[in-house]
């Protein structure tokens, strides 16, 4: 009798998502500021959390990275539950506000934080190579010795954005990383983003409230109010609603959630 489960094909697998959310909730006294989220982030890839001021996406991020009190449902990324120690150097975080020493040099900052990821005298050599590459990714080759308290608020992100890459992170959570940058920044920034996801296989979750930052996303996860209004590609988002652009795909979904809102809200 022959065998023909050999000459089977099995299809190949869907990689893991990086992140995977379900029933994700938040409750911050009296408020929720997330409402049971569920949702998945590809790997490899850059995913924009669009959406207004206070409509949850800082506390999302946190939750993330594992720095979120109070978070309820489930929450796994790069298979481990969220704020998993196996994390640490495998998850770069970069908050609104740039994190660093003002008093130290760019690159003794980078130095230090360095040292915190790769203690020990044998890593030396790596970890000089890691604060350079750092440095160059982002632009600052020029700006090695400066003080960081002597530099724009732009160069100081990009500061911070290089301690987040110094462990070559799988996962990249940027949290507004372009608010206040000049537009040939930004789009240095994003050509970065994608340099990083193509080359360097990282997956990119990146919140912005300007709308016109989602065209560079790959996939779109909009926020309001708490809620995803809608996980898609731009381009899916464009033709769903009939629209020529993301801002106006996604004020056509608030309106169409305010409207569905109010006639359930009558019903009762």
């Amino acid at each position: 009798m022959m065998n023909y489960a050999r000459d089977r094909t099995e299809p190949p697998r869907e990689p893991a998502p990086a992140v995977e959310a379900r029933a994700l909730t938040v409750v911050r006294g009296d408020r929720t500021v997330l409402r049971g989220l569920g949702f998945t982030v590809e790997p490899g890839r850059i995913t924009g959390l669009l959406g207004p001021s206070g409509c949850g996406k800082s506390t999302l991020m946190r939750a993330v990275v594992g720095t979120q009190a109070k978070v309820t449902g489930t929450l796994d990324v790069l298979g481990h539950p969220a704020g998993h120690p196996a994390l640490r150097p495998r998850v770069g975080y970069v908050t609104q506000a740039p994190s660093v020493y003002t008093d130290l040099t760019v690159r003794q900052n980078l130095d230090y934080f360095a040292a915190v990821l790769r203690p020990g005298r044998r890593h030396r050599d790596a970890r000089g190579e890691a604060v350079t590459r750092a440095i160059d990714d982002v632009d600052l080759a020029s700006h090695t010795d400066a003080l960081a308290g002597t530099l724009s608020g732009g160069q100081r992100s990009r500061v911070s954005l290089a301690v987040a890459l110094l462990g070559t992170p799988e996962l990249l959570v940027l949290d507004e990383p372009t608010v206040g940058l000049d537009p040939v920044l930004r789009r240095d920034l994003w050509h970065l983003f994608h340099t990083l996801a193509a080359e360097r296989g990282t997956t990119i979750l990146v919140s912005s409230h300007v709308m016109d930052e989602a065209e560079r996303c790959h996939r779109l996860l909009l926020m309001r109010e708490g809620e995803i209004l809608a996980d898609d590609t731009p381009a899916a988002l464009r033709a769903r609603t009939g629209s020529d652009t993301v801002e106006a795909a996604f004020l056509h979904l608030v309106d169409e959630a305010s409207a569905t809102a109010t006639r359930q809200e009558a019903t009762r």
